[in-house]
């Protein structure tokens, strides 16, 4: 069962990021990024994004990097802790990101969804409810 989740993840994903590429020339890394920033408002802290991005700092502070250098999303300096930084979304991000998701959403619904009886999709929440889940630093901007 393990092996089979893990394959139809990655079987999964690696359609839906060539289908992002080659429709709208975005990595699949970078429109999870403008994903969690237009949902949090706009703005994260680089901590609390890659608490959502569930990837290691490090890892998160090149991928913002290369946004950057895109012009999707620039950072500001933390007023209340002169060592943080906020990881900021464009207008340039915003438009990517607005004119990537349908792409994406039509991909999940093709590879995914279209597969899921709604009894299905009941019996996955109620089996991704009783699973552990990553901590997420606090929200508070």
């Amino acid at each position: 069962m393990w092996r089979s989740f893990l394959e139809a993840h990655a079987t999964i994903t690696a359609k839906l990021a060539a289908e992002l590429e080659a429709e709208r020339e975005l990595p699949l890394s970078w429109y999870e990024v403008l994903l969690q920033l237009n949902e949090a408002g706009g703005r994260l802290r680089m901590q609390q994004l890659a608490s959502r991005m569930i990837i290691h700092k490090s890892s998160l502070t090149r991928l913002v990097d290369r946004l950057e250098d895109a012009g999707y999303v620039t950072r500001e300096p933390c007023a209340e802790d002169g060592r943080g930084h906020y990881a900021v979304i464009t207008r340039d991000g915003r438009e990517t990101f607005r004119r990537a998701a349908p792409v994406h959403l039509r991909g999940i619904q093709r590879e995914f969804g279209k597969h899921l009886t709604e009894s299905d999709v009941i019996a996955l929440q109620r089996v991704f409810a009783k699973l552990p889940r990553p901590p997420r630093a606090d929200d508070e901007a």
